[in-house]
Formats: C-alpha cells, structure tokens, sequence
C-alpha cells in the first residue's frame, strides 16, 4: 500500500506538472490583451515594469503594482486562481529564508515584545513587507510574461535585443527538453507501478529513486550529447535562427505609451 501510495504521488506530480504546461500554452493563444502584443514590446515593459518594482520606495505603490498586474491577468484572460497559485508557490519559500529573519534583526522601534525584550520592530516588518512586495512584483511579471506569450516568441524577442546565441540556444534547449525528461520520469514510476505485487519498505523506495535520478541523469547526458551531434551534422554553427516574424503594430505602440505612462506616474509617486 505504501508502495502504490509513494509511485501514485509521484505519477501524479509529474503528470500534473505536464498538463499545466498545456494549458498554459493554450493561454498564449487566447485573444486577451497581452497575447496580441509584439514579445519584444512585452518583454522590454516587464523589464521597464521590473526596475520600477526595484526604484519604489513605498509599500502602497508596490501593492498597486500588483494590482495593475493582476488587471492585466484577467484582461489577458488568465484565470486569476491559475495566476496567484504559480505566484504564490515561490512566496512562502522566500519569506521563511529571508523576509522572517529581517523581522527580528531589524533595529528600530518597537512593534512586538514579549515582557522588556523586543521581538520584532517597525523598521524590520517595513523591511521584509518590501521584500516580499517586490518579489511578488517581479515574479508576477514574469509569470504573467510566459503566461501570455509563446516560448519561441520570446526567444526571438531574447534575440532581437542581442541576447547571446548561446544563451538563447541553450535556456530553449532547457525548457524543450526538460519535459522530455519529465515524460521519461513519469514512464519509469509508471513501469516500476505496473510491475509491483508487494509493498517496499521506506528505504527500498528510496534506493529505487536513487537509482532512477542516476539513470535519468545519465540518460540525459547521452541524449545531450547526440543531440548535439545531430545538430552539428545538420549545418549548426553556433547561432540559432529566428523563424519568427515579428512586426510592430499600432497598439503596440499604444502599449508602450501606457507603460511608460505608468512608469512614470510610479517613479513620480516615489517623490510624494
């Protein structure tokens, strides 16, 4: 039983990591408000968007900002659960490694004491609701970048600014061959389930995924280094070739107006 119950999570993890894949790849062609942008318009206002995160200096402006960025969601129609929930996975994680120690080393006044011993001050809650603020910011951006926006386009946009080739060849390379290995992962609980009778204790289980993350490395070493092979047989010399036909329209242009609009209306914020 505890056999089935450690392959079945697995399995399902794995498969359900693929389907939200899918689905959001179904979100890039939806006729919302971000997907008919030009990539290269969009990525350089995540990155206009993401140094005003970093340059405010008020907490209300960067929960503004989230707000605005949550109104682009829904007017791109990503379903606001499936957006929050990929922002708010990483939260937590950030917060207990960084922002709840900034709550107790923070010197300034006192917010929280326990008898005549401070725990935590004003200045440290400031601190850490800044930079939980700005992470989610930055990270809803860029969520909401790949959300709406086809992985190729934002190579080609990547390209268009002069990202190096390499990089470029090699974070596409990551993300098309990372399911791949999910897709053999989720082949090797399912095989190992189909030909289990019995239950394993603890540490068989263990020793089996052991032995399944050394073969799956390995299998990934050798399908990188065919792959490259392949590539080079077939006229690869190092730069990677854009397919895409990117062309600037007119709301384009109404974007970036709005964007930089906004930036600045932030950044002047920042003054008051």
């Amino acid at each position: 039983m505890k056999t089935k119950d450690f392959l079945s999570k697995n399995i399902s993890t794995i498969t359900s990591a693929l389907e939200s894949v899918i689905s959001a790849e179904d979100l890039c062609r939806a006729p919302g408000l971000l997907q008919g942008l030009d990539p290269r318009v969009k990525v350089a206002t995540v990155l206009l968007f993401i140094v005003v995160v970093g340059l405010a200096q008020s907490l209300p402006i960067l929960a503004g900002v989230f707000v605005i960025i949550l109104a682009f969601g829904l007017l791109s129609k990503v379903p606001l659960g499936f957006l929050l929930k990929r922002i708010l996975l990483f939260i937590p994680i950030f917060t207990a490694v960084i922002a709840i120690p900034a709550l107790f080393i923070t010197p300034g006044e006192p917010l929280v004491t326990v008898g005549s011993k401070v725990i935590i001050t004003e200045q440290g809650a400031h601190t850490a609701g800044f930079l939980v603020l700005r992470v989610m910011d930055s990270l809803s951006l860029g969520v909401l970048l790949i959300l709406t926006t086809r992985w190729t386009n934002i190579l080609a946009a990547l390209r268009w600014f002069r990202v190096p080739s390499l990089f470029v060849a090699v974070l596409g390379m990551t993300y098309r061959y990372i399911f791949l290995l999910l897709h053999t992962a989720n082949s090797m609980f399912l095989a190992r389930r189909s030909r289990t009778l019995g239950s394993f204790s603890g540490k068989e289980n263990r020793r089996w995924l052991a032995q399944a993350l050394a073969t799956t490395m390995a299998k990934s070493q050798h399908l990188s280094e065919e792959v490259y092979l392949a590539m080079l047989s077939r006229g690869y010399r190092d730069e990677g070739l854009a397919l895409n036909d990117l062309s600037l329209k007119r709301r384009d242009f109404l974007w970036v107006a709005f964007a930089l609009a906004t930036a600045a209306v932030l950044l002047w914020s920042n003054k008051l």
